[in-house]
C-alpha cells in the first residue's frame, strides 16, 4: 500500500511536468504565478523522544493542497504563499498504545518479534504560510526557489494501531494535539525539492505520560515535494 501512494505521487508529478513542457514558450505572461499546487511525500522522524522509544519500519507521509500565490515586487520573484491542504503521517515505532476503556496506556514494546507493526496515523488539515524567492520569469519554467515559512495544522483525527503475532487492536486516539504548528522550509531546481518540516508543538497533548513522565516528541519530516503551476 506504501509504495503504490509513493508510485502515484511520482506518476502524477510526472504528469503535471510533461504538460507544462507543452505550454507554447513564445507567450509571455508578465503577471504570471507560480507553484500554486503541491504534492509530497516524506519521511517522518519523532524527535526529543525518551531513549526507550525507537523508530521501526517506513514512518511515511503524504500532503497535497493549493496555495494562493502573492508577488510581492514587479519581477515577481518575490511573494507570499498562503494555503490549505490535506496530509496523512505516519509514525511506527515501539511506543504502543493500549485503550483500557477509562483511558489510554502507553508501553514500550521491548521484544521485537512479538508483534509486526504498531504505529500512529493522522489525517490533518494543514494551512502553509511561505516567503518565496525564485528566479522564474513568464516563458522559464525551470527555476531555483526557496520557499520558508510557517505550517499551521489542526488533526481531523487520530488511529493507533497494534498488529501483534495473536493480538490485533486499533481504535481513534484522542490524546493527540489537535492543534500543530512548525516551521517549513523547501529548496531545489525545477521538478524536484527537498522539503522539511519541523513540529514547534509536541505530537502528543500534554496529560499524555510514560512512565510518569510527559511524552514531549515532536515530528520532523523529511523528503521531495512537488510544485506545480
Amino acid at each position: 500500500m506504501v509504495r503504490i501512494l509513493i508510485s502515484l505521487v511520482f506518476v502524477f508529478a510526472s504528469l503535471f511536468v510533461n504538460a507544462q513542457k507543452e505550454i507554447d514558450s513564445t507567450f509571455v505572461d508578465s503577471n504570471f504565478l507560480e507553484d500554486q499546487f503541491y504534492i509530497g511525500v516524506t519521511y517522518n522522524f519523532l524527535v526529543n523522544k525518551d531513549d526507550a522509544i525507537n523508530q521501526r519500519n517506513l514512518s511515511y507521509g503524504l500532503q497535497g493542497g493549493f496555495i494562493k500565490d502573492i508577488p510581492l515586487n514587479t519581477s515577481r520573484k518575490l511573494a507570499l504563499g498562503i494555503g490549505l491542504g490535506y496530509a496523512l503521517n505516519n509514525y511506527y515505532s515501539n511506543l504502543r498504545a493500549t485503550d483500557t476503556g477509562s483511558g489510554i496506556d502507553y508501553s514500550i514494546l521491548n521484544n521485537t518479534g512479538d508483534y509486526k507493526h504498531n504505529k500512529i496515523e493522522s489525517h490533518v488539515i494543514e494551512m502553509p504560510l511561505e516567503f518565496r524567492w525564485r528566479n522564474a520569469t513568464g516563458t522559464d519554467y525551470k527555476f531555483w526557489r526557496i520557499y520558508a515559512g510557517l505550517k499551521l495544522g489542526y488533526v481531523l483525527s487520530t488511529r493507533s494501531k497494534y498488529i501483534g503475532n495473536i493480538v490485533r487492536s486499533s481504535f481513534y486516539n484522542k490524546d493527540t494535539s489537535n492543534f500543530q504548528y512548525g516551521l517549513s522550509f523547501s529548496f531545489g531546481y525545477n521538478t524536484f525539492n527537498i522539503h522539511m518540516h519541523y513540529s514547534l508543538s509536541n505530537l502528543f497533548n500534554d496529560s499524555t505520560f510514560l512512565n510518569g513522565e510527559r511524552i514531549n516528541m515532536k515530528p520532523l519530516r523529511v523528503g521531495l515535494i512537488f510544485y506545480i503551476l
